[in-house]
């Protein structure tokens, strides 16, 4: 591990793991526990890149269940500074439509039972959240799916429930009438973590459906098998527009969330 120096992470599905090249596995443990898998480092186009698939490559951790401060640990341990991290999202207005990207801004946390900082003491830390998504970054994503003609919308509330299960009609309702626009179960608290570790952290989220049917045609609600088949439908997409932002990411700029912590301490 000490050889290795990365300064981007993708955190993601497993579709990853052959884009890669002189990839190898590191194995890293943390003071919290085992990250979701492996970290898979190797190159693409001359940089560095470290790969955590957030759920395990076989897909055995449900999102209530992810160690979240392990796997942002890791790849801390590795030099990272910037992470995109893709997800499947449900839509909660009807002018964002599945098989679109959203680059959300701004979350609402509705979890529970997450242990969602690094700080418990004697070290306290009150890092601001005002703006959680890097808007550098975020600006640098959107620069590229417009590039690649990709329909995405720039700006967003996503609001992150625990799952595993999909919300009720009523519950997605009282979403859609808060003006929210995305919902999801793994936005949070990965992008505290990051933050106060000092990480640029972007979001891409691939809407999948309307959720629970509030707006589908047909009042169909979410079933999983709808959720991974458009995922897998836009993976090329996704894939497409990672690889891109890795590709032009000036790796050597500075940004204020390389330095969230710095008057947060008290």
């Amino acid at each position: 591990m000490k050889n290795i120096k990365t300064k981007i992470g993708v955190i993601g599905g497993s579709g990853f793991y052959e884009l890669l090249e002189n990839a190898k596995e590191v194995e890293i443990k943390t003071p919290f526990g085992k990250p979701s898998d492996k970290i898979l480092v190797g190159d693409y186009k001359g940089k560095s890149v470290a790969f955590l698939a957030r759920h395990g490559r076989k897909h055995e951790l449900p999102p209530h269940k992810i160690n979240y401060k392990a796997n942002m640990w890791a790849l801390k341990q590795l030099g990272v500074k910037y992470v995109l991290a893709p997800c499947a999202c449900g839509s909660l207005q009807p002018d964002v439509k599945p098989g679109e990207f959203v680059i959300v801004d701004q979350f609402v946390n509705k979890t529970y039972g997450r242990d969602d900082t690094y700080y418990h003491g004697p070290d306290v830390v009150h890092i601001s959240s005002a703006e959680p998504y890097c808007p550098h970054l975020r600006l640098e994503v959107d620069k590229i799916a417009k590039k690649l003609k990709i329909k995405s919308q720039l700006g967003g509330t996503v609001v992150v429930v625990n799952g595993p299960r999909f919300s009720s009609k009523a519950e997605s309702k009282f979403f859609s009438d808060q003006g929210w626009d995305a919902i999801n179960m793994t936005n949070y608290p990965e992008c505290v973590l990051a933050r106060e570790l000092e990480m640029c952290y972007s979001a891409i989220c691939l809407v999948t459906d309307y959720d629970a049917g509030i707006f589908d045609k047909d009042n169909k609600a979410v079933e999983f098998t709808d959720v991974a088949k458009v995922f897998a439908q836009n993976n090329v997409k996704v894939k497409k527009l990672i690889l891109k932002v890795i590709e032009d990411l000036d790796t050597e700029k500075s940004c204020s969330c390389h330095e969230a912590t710095k008057n947060a301490r008290v």
